[in-house]
């Protein structure tokens, strides 16, 4: 048994290494995206400033051939003025409005034509190109000039709104990775936690079931000397066969039920009590409900009760005092566990029930993380540090349905 425990425990140090490499794998990834975002943005902004650079140039040029066409003499009109008018219509990309000095619209191009026909558009459009660009004058003499206005064509309006949209792809990439490498952890979690309490359940069934037997044998003998020794022995059975229950139904789906949360902390206590140090007292606060009832599996609740309960003995170092108590609100039970130990920093209040995670050196951080799986995953409720206090101690609070 110890053998085969020992290839499981080995197997999730191997998970937890590789839990930690794949947290480095999702900072590389999170910071190629945003090297790839900052790198798009950067280049998309220089390729548009060269292209309004651009687009200034051409507007510029049409507004030479508009000048040039009004100032041709008789004689110039005769010559091929062909092309000026390429000039001006070599723009088919650029919306540009002319209008003359007292603002009365002139001419359009590169709008839409149908809408082009309303004025409050062609207006509205000439407020956006006033906001977007400088206007550029044509003079034909001192007293008599036109004005070009424009603004952004459709291309560089695309380029502007392009980095967002792959900002937007990055984000939901990044979400995307973050969901598959959590995902991958809880699996092989999940896989470890199970094969390892299903293999202790097994190896645990065959000496509990000698222990069986070697107990019949002795009650048989009727020998008066040994009753009490029989009895802890029952006792010690009785355990073993709850923790072979425990961690039998890791991994299956059993079915809670309602049960008076104070006759379950008691029965739980009755077997603790005597095999801990007597320096340490366990007791409930004298204001505890014990009449709540709660949703609970027995066998399961129990392993959280004597993991919380350990935890408290070491951090208290086995001197010191451990009070229950139960109170009841609208949709659940609420438990607190209060100890006197040396606490932990607000840094740590999650920390803990983190697989792995222990301050003792021969720990393996497996308690704290197993009563949060079993409170939140089979019991649907919650399981947090409520308080605590460097020297002074820590309140865990347990949260159940009623």
């Amino acid at each position: 048994m110890l053998h085969k425990n020992s290839l499981f425990l080995s197997k999730y140090k191997s998970t937890m290494i590789n839990y930690q490499q794949k947290k480095y794998w999702k900072i590389v990834i999170f910071v190629f995206a945003i090297l790839i975002s900052l790198s798009t943005l950067i280049y998309t902004n220089i390729l548009v400033n060269s292209l309004s650079k651009e687009q200034y140039k051409m507007i510029s040029l049409f507004a030479d051939a508009y000048k040039q066409l009004n100032n041709l003499t008789a004689e110039e009109q005769c010559q091929d003025i062909s092309f000026l008018f390429k000039i001006i219509k070599s723009n088919e990309n650029i919306p540009i409005i002319l209008t003359d000095t007292n603002g009365n619209i002139l001419e359009q191009r590169n709008l839409d034509e149908k809408r082009s026909e309303n004025k409050e558009y062609l207006l509205k459009q000439l407020d956006i190109m006033k906001k977007q660009h400088n206007v550029i004058e044509i003079n034909y003499s001192p007293n008599n000039k036109n004005l070009i206005y424009y603004k952004d064509s459709k291309l560089i309006t695309q380029l502007k709104i392009y980095p967002f949209i792959q900002l937007l792809l990055v984000i939901l990439f990044i979400f995307i990775a973050y969901f598959a490498f959590s995902s991958s952890w809880k699996y092989e979690q999940n896989k470890v936690w199970t094969g390892m309490s299903r293999e202790t359940a097994h190896q645990l069934g065959t000496p509990v079931s000698s222990l069986l037997a070697l107990s019949e044998n002795f009650k048989m003998r009727q020998d008066e000397s040994q009753k009490e020794i029989i009895k802890e022995l029952d006792n010690d059975i009785f355990r073993l066969e709850k923790i072979t229950s425990r961690f039998s139904k890791i991994g299956t789906v059993p079915k809670p039920e309602l049960k008076n949360i104070h006759d379950e902390i008691e029965s739980s206590l009755e077997y603790l009590i005597p095999r801990i140090s007597k320096q340490v007292i366990i007791k409930f606060n004298e204001n505890s409900n014990k009449n709540a009832k709660a949703l609970v599996i027995s066998s399961l609740f129990d392993w959280v009760l004597e993991n919380l309960c350990k935890n408290s003995i070491n951090a208290m170092e086995g001197i010191g005092t451990i009070t229950f108590d139960i109170q009841e609100e609208a949709k659940n039970v609420v438990i607190d566990i209060s100890d006197d130990g040396k606490g932990i920093s607000r840094l740590k209040y999650k920390t803990i029930f983190k697989a792995g995670y222990t301050t003792r050196k021969r720990g393996w951080g497996l308690g704290l993380s197993l009563s949060k799986r079993i409170i939140e995953l089979y019991h649907k409720g919650q399981i947090f540090v409520k308080s605590s206090e460097i020297k002074q101690g820590t309140t865990i609070r347990i949260k159940l349905l009623k």
